[in-house]
């Protein structure tokens, strides 16, 4: 996953609103959740929840699907494990001071 994509799903979980929807999503599995679901869940108006989702999924976080008059929501585990191993790829593999101070 490249910088920029990882920066502008990180962007997208930095509003506790949508940190709050994906982490609900990812509970919810493979079976997703419709929207009012998410509402009653998260307390928000819907159409604050269609901005925050709208962000989610534009992000690659969230994935859509039609069903009838119905969208099933489902949080993205693709996406999600790309940029925890992103983040993690490097860790603890070590890096040097540029300058004692700098400690």
């Amino acid at each position: 996953m490249s910088n920029a994509k990882t920066a502008h799903a990180l962007a997208a979980l930095g509003h506790e609103a949508r940190l709050n929807i994906f982490r609900l999503l990812v509970k919810a599995g493979d079976d997703g959740l419709i929207v009012g679901d998410i509402a009653n869940h998260v307390q928000l108006p819907l159409s604050t929840l269609a901005h925050h989702l709208r962000t989610l999924v534009e992000a690659g976080l969230v994935e859509q699907q039609r069903n009838g008059r119905e969208v099933i929501n489902r949080a993205d585990y693709a996406t999600m494990n790309s940029v925890l191993a992103f983040i993690t790829a490097e860790c603890c593999s070590g890096v040097r001071l540029i300058s004692e101070d700098a400690a």
